[in-house]
């Protein structure tokens, strides 16, 4: 059985809060989990739900209050570790005086290579990322897409197995996004794992092999996107056309919507094959039939309102 990616476990942490200091407030409270090798692993939650702690966690910037995690079998305490990963944070500063070459050969110093191998390992990520004609632009300069693929570029200079990535498409236009998701896919085909946090459902959807969702600190569900959402039908979307001067039959018209020529109505499951025979005998000529189940979006707001946490609630006092 090969070595899962990333393991957490039990991994717990607690920030004093107040003006003594001497209340805790959790952040992450118990999170087990597993990312399998080669995996695009979702990290779902609201504003505050310990997602970019648990990143923080897993590079070492910050240290668990109790439980550990190891990533491709190394323990998160073991400095060699960090050879294994590349992160790229929320909210990344760069100097944006300089270019993107300049940038990526500053981070590339800190490895042993050749100057001739500098140049030639960034000018081979510039081309990756789209950014090799903007090579030589200041950063102050690149819009918020521009700079998200120079954020992964630095996160890739060392060819890191695993990627943790922190909220990558927030604030960008839908064009960034896609330019950045096929950063993540390409990323995915050449066999490494991304692990990355976001509260945009629908590149969760489009990108993850497997989600978690995080609320209040804890871990509310793992699963396929597509289980998830396959859970339950709502009900069935028929979309349909009538013959001019022909009505919607009575026991549909309360709930038929019009798009132009074309007919939707919404009906139970269990009421399918009657409202098709009443369709039929108004010569209706069917275009499609679906069915309605809950979305991605649906579970993570299902899961949230049952986590609100309550005032004070996962803090305790210091004495």
């Amino acid at each position: 059985m090969s070595t899962p990616a990333i393991e957490i476990l039990g991994l717990t942490k607690d920030y004093p809060v107040g003006f003594w200091r001497k209340r805790m407030r959790r952040s992450l409270d118990d999170l087990s989990l597993t990312v399998e090798d080669g995996e695009i692993f979702g990290f779902l939650g609201p504003n505050g739900a310990g997602k970019t702690t648990t990143l923080k966690l897993l590079t070492g910037l910050i240290f668990p209050t109790c439980g550990t995690a190891r990533i491709r079998g190394r323990s998160i305490d073991d400095i060699d570790m960090h050879r294994q990963i590349g992160y790229l944070p929320e909210q990344p500063y760069f100097y944006d005086y300089l270019t993107a070459r300049e940038l990526l050969d500053y981070y590339a110093r800190f490895s042993p290579s050749s100057a001739i191998e500098r140049r030639g390992r960034i000018a081979h990520l510039l081309e990756r990322v789209g950014l090799a004609s903007a090579a030589d632009v200041q950063l102050r300069k690149y819009s918020k897409g521009m700079l998200q693929r120079v954020g992964i570029a630095q996160a890739i200079l060392d060819d890191p197995q695993v990627l943790l990535l922190d909220e990558p498409m927030s604030g960008l236009d839908p064009v960034g996004r896609r330019e950045v998701r096929d950063i993540i896919v390409e990323l995915r085909k050449q066999g490494r794992t991304i692990f990355f946090s976001t509260h945009i459902l629908s590149d969760a959807e489009m990108l993850c092999d497997r989600v978690a969702i995080l609320a209040g600190g804890k871990l509310q569900g793992v699963g396929a996107p597509g289980e998830i959402m396959s859970l339950e039908v709502h009900a069935m979307d028929i979309l349909f056309e009538l013959p001019a001067g022909q009505d919607v039959p009575p026991a549909l018209s309360e709930n038929v919507t019009k798009i132009g020529a074309r007919c939707r109505v919404e009906v139970p499951e269990s009421e399918l094959y009657a409202a098709l025979d009443q369709l039929r005998r108004s010569q209706a000529r069917l275009l499609s039939i679906s069915p309605i189940r809950p979305t991605l979006e649906d579970y993570f707001l299902r899961l949230v309102q049952d986590e609100k946490p309550r005032p004070n609630q996962a803090e305790v006092t210091v004495r």
